[in-house]
């Protein structure tokens, strides 16, 4: 499955971390070789050059493992990617705003992700997509998922790699691997 939240860099990093920790065990692979890049010791880039060891193929224990980009063009990486999502119970593709998935993932259903804004600011709600409230209250009607709203510590925490997402909002995560997406 692959994400893309064009209009939020917050969001556009947090969204892979929610829809993959709703998985349990997940590797979330970071294709948008433009945004800022997740923290982490190895890349795609690296992988690329390098070729994959069977140990990259297969995750070593249970959780979220999330791989940078690297600086590397996704069509470039294709095959391994193509070899990681053989191995991993579950594969999250972070997309930019404006990529186009490698041809062998273009098939990929694409979860978009908004943010849902009060007021006036409310965006009109006319896609399904997965959105990601901001504050407390009524909730509108969406077509897609209704995120709730992340508190600043937990979103410091997912940022800076030291945390796991609120339940909550991995919960509500959950219902987008069983929703047919564009």
């Amino acid at each position: 499955m692959a994400v893309r939240c064009a209009v939020d860099p917050v969001l556009h990093a947090l969204a892979p971390l929610g829809l993959a920790a709703a998985r349990g065990t997940a590797l979330v692979v970071d294709l948008d070789e433009e945004a800022p890049s997740y923290p982490g010791s190895t890349s795609l880039a690296k992988l690329v050059v390098s070729q994959p060891r069977l140990a990259d193929l297969r995750p070593r224990r249970t959780g979220v493992a999330v791989l940078p980009n690297g600086s590397i063009c996704p069509h470039e990486a294709s095959e391994v990617v193509a070899a990681l999502a053989t191995g991993w119970p579950a594969v999250v593709l972070r997309l930019g705003s404006s990529l186009d998935l490698p041809s062998p993932f273009e098939e990929t259903p694409v979860v978009p992700v908004a943010p849902l804004l009060p007021g006036f600011l409310y965006p009109a709600v006319n896609t399904p997509a997965a959105y990601q409230a901001f504050s407390h209250g009524p909730s509108p009607r969406v077509r897609g998922i209704l995120l709730p709203p992340l508190g600043r510590s937990g979103i410091y925490r997912m940022l800076g790699g030291t945390g796991y997402p609120p339940r909550r909002w991995v919960q509500a995560w959950e219902r987008a691997w069983n929703l047919p997406w564009p």
